[in-house]
Formats: C-alpha cells, structure tokens, sequence
C-alpha cells in the first residue's frame, strides 16, 4: 500500500469511529461556522453532499439553505462520463437511490441539472487535509474531474469550493498533483482555513 493510500485508510477509520454524538456536535459546530460566512450568505445556488463513511454533515446547513429561499444542489454520477458528477436539484420532497457506491443521491430520470460552472458555492467531502488548503479526496476524483475548467487560463471562475472535514482529518502536509483542482478554503468543525 503506498503513503497516500495508508493516510486515506487511517483518516477513514478515525472518521469512522467518531460517535453519534460526536457526529452531531460537529455538524453543529459547522453549520454555525458557514452560516457567518459571506460567500454562504451570498450564494443563491449551493451544492452540497449528503453524509457517508464518517464524513462531517452538512444537512443542518440544508435547512438554513432552504429558510434562506437558496436552491440546493447534490451530486450525482455522471451515467455517461466516467468519474464526473451533474448536479440535481434537491429538496424535502426529493426520493434518493442508492449510487454504486451506496451513497444516496437524486435519480437522474427526466431531473433537471444545472452545470458546475452555475452553481455558486459548493460544499464538498474530503479525506485529509492540510492547512494550506490543499485536499485529498477519495481517489476516484470526481470533483476534480467535473471542476478541471477552473485549472484552465482565461475560464469562466465558476463557483468557489469549499471542503468540509473533522479537524481530525486535518494532516501537516499533503502532496499537490497538477490535476488537484485548487480549493478556496476549508471549513472543520473547528477552525477555517484560506478564503
């Protein structure tokens, strides 16, 4: 197993072991991190992600979208393009599927998307972090794949991206690859980094 191999499965299984409470807390401790945020209060079209494998929740901030008249957003796997995400509407009437990885997500039949480059904030997972902002993801590199247009000259700025940790997943260094699409900041549970 390589070093970031190693690190992504060590961060996992600390995330994973946070309790329930611990779980919630942090949600909380997020939520009203973000909530104060400009670029929150700003944004008109925001995506997030729902929770899966001991990630921090950003579902508080669903509610608080919503009270604020913001459409929301989730990502959904691209039927066609590999490793890319579309975007779908979501709401408290929307029904949610399992994708391949069992994550819940909007179906795709006949939904309406709306482009990464229109979206105006998005609230991403991560695995680790550094306080420099750079992000280590999954592996499959979705999110970099669907925003490489932002790694571009003379690109359309699209929307800021914002990852979402526990401090816990937060490391002294993480190597950068020229395809790791560049952050505007990360939000723990308890502290911001950059923007």
């Amino acid at each position: 197993m390589n070093p970031r191999q190693q690190l992504r499965q060590d961060i996992r299984r600390k995330r994973r072991a946070l309790t329930r409470t611990q779980q919630l807390r942090a949600a909380k401790r997020l939520h009203a991190q973000l909530c104060r945020r400009p670029d929150f209060i700003r944004a008109r079209h925001v995506a997030l992600y729902l929770p899966n494998d001991g990630e921090i929740d950003p579902r508080p901030l669903l509610e608080s979208c919503w009270k604020m008249g913001k459409k929301t957003y989730l990502p959904v796997l691209h039927p066609i393009l590999h490793n890319r995400l579309w975007f779908v509407p979501f709401d408290r009437q929307t029904k949610l599927v399992r994708n391949i990885y069992k994550i819940e997500e909007p179906p795709i039949i006949k939904a309406p998307r709306r482009p990464p480059w229109a979206l105006d904030l998005v609230l991403l997972p991560l695995v680790a972090f550094d306080a420099d902002g750079n992000r280590m993801g999954m592996g499959g590199g979705y999110y970099d794949r669907t925003f490489s247009f932002k790694n571009r000259r003379q690109s359309i700025p699209g929307p800021k991206l914002i990852g979402l940790a526990h401090e816990l997943q937060r490391v002294e260094h993480l190597p950068v690859e020229n395809w790791d699409i560049p952050l505007a900041g990360i939000i723990s549970d308890q502290a911001s980094y950059l923007g």
